[in-house]
């Protein structure tokens, strides 16, 4: 792995101290900053509008999940991790898809969420479950896909649970045969002390919460602000007549679909008005299916995630393992 496996572990955190911003996160961070001042200039006002939408719908989920992210690394056990996330049982799939129900962040907050969770010992399997199985089956979206789709929010809903505990069983295949990388550490999932909260010191806990946070947020930011940028040119500069033209129920219009998902998933919230609005044009379900759950097991911010925390091989895996299910359910939704 990219990472040391301990970078992100609690000890590490409260001994050290709040680490500083890597590398990385430094150079890709003043890139974006220089293109959000050249933005301003009034040759590219489109870019900065298309900027600033982005930031607008994903500040508070990227924050939100590097501060939950933070919070997990000083307050959880690992043995507590491990003892639900990390063994290679079918119910872990499921856990995996409860806690992905109960979280709030869009995509690239469970982005942070989800690396944090493998640092402290769950299995590539439940976090892949839960990956695939958070942006579109948490209780928010659920709820907002209901606004834009009525009822047959429930296909996509249910759709997003399948392909997740799918995708979830072939990982655990692939983790037996030794195809993918292991946990990231053996924890010992009786090892399951909560004594940061029974003792619980406020100074302590910000410093320990910060620390975890800064350290994720040098594995995980760098990756979300190329994401941004790159959607942000797309959707200052291509047409969104063109999207419309060349996304219909067709097997052409689906790979296309499939294709532009991979380049301009930024966020579930952000996402999921344009998904409508193909719904809209088109009249079929498939299509922002596939817009919607490929975004995430093809969007190129969550494979180098992955390469880099985790493992190619898992990184190679998720979206030839997710995408064939995308498009059969997409195939079946069309013809609804």
């Amino acid at each position: 792995m990219a990472c040391e496996t301990h970078c992100c572990h609690s000890e590490a955190a409260e001994d050290r101290g709040i680490p500083p911003l890597g590398r990385k996160l430094k150079i890709v961070g003043s890139i974006f900053l220089a293109l959000l001042a050249l933005s301003f200039l009034p040759q590219l006002s489109a870019l900065n509008d298309s900027l600033l939408s982005y930031l607008e719908i994903v500040w508070w989920a990227v924050l939100l999940g590097l501060v939950v992210g933070g919070v997990i690394d000083y307050f959880v056990p690992d043995g507590f991790i491990m003892r639900f996330l990390g063994q290679r049982r079918k119910r872990t799939l499921i856990y995996s898809v409860l806690a992905g129900f109960l979280m709030t962040a869009c995509s690239h907050g469970i982005l942070a969420i989800a690396i944090q969770l493998y640092k402290k010992g769950a299995s590539v399997p439940a976090v892949v479950t839960f990956l695939l199985a958070s942006p579109w089956a948490n209780l928010p979206m659920t709820i907002l896909m209901f606004g834009f789709f009525g009822t047959k929010a429930l296909y996509i809903v249910f759709g997003a649970m399948l392909v997740a505990l799918v995708t979830g069983l072939i990982f655990m295949g692939l983790d037996s045969l030794g195809w993918i990388e292991g946990p990231s550490e053996a924890a010992d999932p009786e090892d399951v002390s909560w004594d940061r909260l029974k003792n619980f010191d406020a100074k302590k806990a910000a410093k320990g919460t910060a620390a975890g946070a800064v350290a994720l947020a040098n594995m995980v930011l760098w990756w979300i602000l190329i994401g941004i940028m790159a959607a942000a040119i797309i959707g200052a500069y291509v047409p969104e007549h063109f999207f419309m033209q060349w996304m219909g129920p067709d097997l052409t219009g689906m790979l296309v679909t499939l294709l532009f998902a991979t380049v301009i998933e930024v966020c579930s919230e952000g996402t999921s008005p344009v998904a409508f609005e193909i719904y809209a044009k088109t009249g079929a379900l498939g299509n922002p299916f596939i817009f919607l759950m490929a975004g995430v097991a093809t969007d190129y911010t969550e494979i180098g995630l992955l390469w880099t925390n985790i493992g190619k091989r898992t990184a190679l895996w998720l979206p030839a393992v997710a995408v064939p299910q995308i498009l059969l359910l997409a195939y079946v939704f069309n013809q609804l």
